[in-house]
């Protein structure tokens, strides 16, 4: 009887094990199927629509705003205060704004024009999704034309700072001084969160594109700002709303997965101009080492090293570094347009 009993238990065990795998399996996909459930949740959660630009502009595109027609867009741009001419331009996923407190400070003396960049801001997303520096130059180059300025300075933050640099490379002639404020363009740089989420294969781009809740655009922000407490909820609703303006997240995207810009430190012999150099310490998108690149390849380079800031000294510390760049242009004109 004994052995009778053991051969049925043995007999009976390979069926008991198969059920009890079956019922893990089945217990491992439900809940995997709920997480599944919850993070689609959660991502629809965070979903943000575009925002048409005429919903954005009576806030942000009302007077001194202006809009000019360039290579089949509607570029965007200010031009305020008397002197001589100066050219502000903003670094990536920014805008016109970024430049409000220097514009306070300097407009006094200085004719401030600035826009937003294609892809950026109130000009929104170029036709043919061109937007690279080169068709950043040939835009910058028309609205002067467009505004009968032969000659300027120039300055520029980031992605702009690059612009403004390969301008005078470009247009010499049309060039007095130059501005660099933690400027891209002297090497290659680690790729950044946003530019590697990005670069992801059809998550990535969906996310940018249509995750982009508010306290995610404060979370980037903040890692721009070498102290995060000087950053307002003033200008996180600023980013936000231009993030939003349909087509720009789209842009931003294609800037991102697009042709590479040249990186110019073997160009830096060939100016032949007064440059000014400001940086933040703390910057964590491009290295302070980058500064004394810029320093030792351009003749005559002046540094200025901000402790404390970021990425965006001229929005955290507006007036030290509005105070240096007029020190560095010296006196202007008043008057002058």
């Amino acid at each position: 009887m004994t052995s009778i009993a053991s051969e049925r238990i043995v007999r009976a065990s390979p069926p008991c094990r198969r059920s009890l795998t079956r019922r893990v399996l089945r217990g491992a996909a439900i809940a995997v199927g709920s997480l599944l459930l919850v993070a689609v949740i959660a991502i629809a959660a965070m979903v943000r629509p575009d925002i048409p630009l005429a919903a954005l502009m009576p806030e942000y595109g009302a007077a001194p705003s202006r809009f000019v027609h360039i290579e089949g867009m509607r570029i965007h741009y200010r031009d305020e205060g008397t002197g001589q001419p100066l050219v502000l331009l903003h670094g990536f996923g920014s805008s016109l704004f970024t430049w409000d407190r220097w514009v306070r400070q300097l407009a006094g003396t200085r004719r401030l024009i600035r826009l937003d960049l294609p892809g950026f801001g109130l000009t929104g997303p170029a036709p043919d999704g061109d937007y690279t520096a080169q068709r950043h130059v040939r835009v910058v180059a028309a609205l002067l034309d467009s505004l009968h300025i032969e000659r300027t300075d120039i300055a520029g933050n980031s992605m702009g700072g690059r612009t403004a640099l390969m301008f005078v490379l470009a247009h010499p002639e049309r060039v007095r001084k130059l501005i660099l404020v933690d400027a891209g363009g002297f090497a290659p740089m680690p790729p950044p969160a946003l530019f590697k989420l990005a670069q992801t294969p059809i998550v990535g781009p969906f996310l940018i594109q249509h995750v982009t809740p508010r306290f995610v655009i404060r979370r980037n922000l903040a890692g721009v700002y070498g102290d995060p407490s000087r950053l307002t909820n003033a200008v996180v609703d600023r980013y936000s709303a231009m993030v939003r303006r349909t087509g720009n997240r789209g842009a931003m995207v294609a800037r991102i997965t697009g042709p590479s810009d040249p990186n110019l430190a073997d160009r830096l012999g060939e100016l032949k101009l007064p440059v000014l150099i400001q940086w933040g310490q703390l910057d964590q998108w491009i290295p302070l080492s980058d500064a004394h690149g810029f320093q030792r390849g351009i003749v005559g380079a002046e540094l200025r090293v901000y402790p404390g800031a970021g990425h965006v000294p001229m929005e955290e510390i507006p007036e030290a570094t509005a105070r240096d760049a007029g020190a560095f242009l010296g006196p202007s004109r008043s008057g002058q347009r």
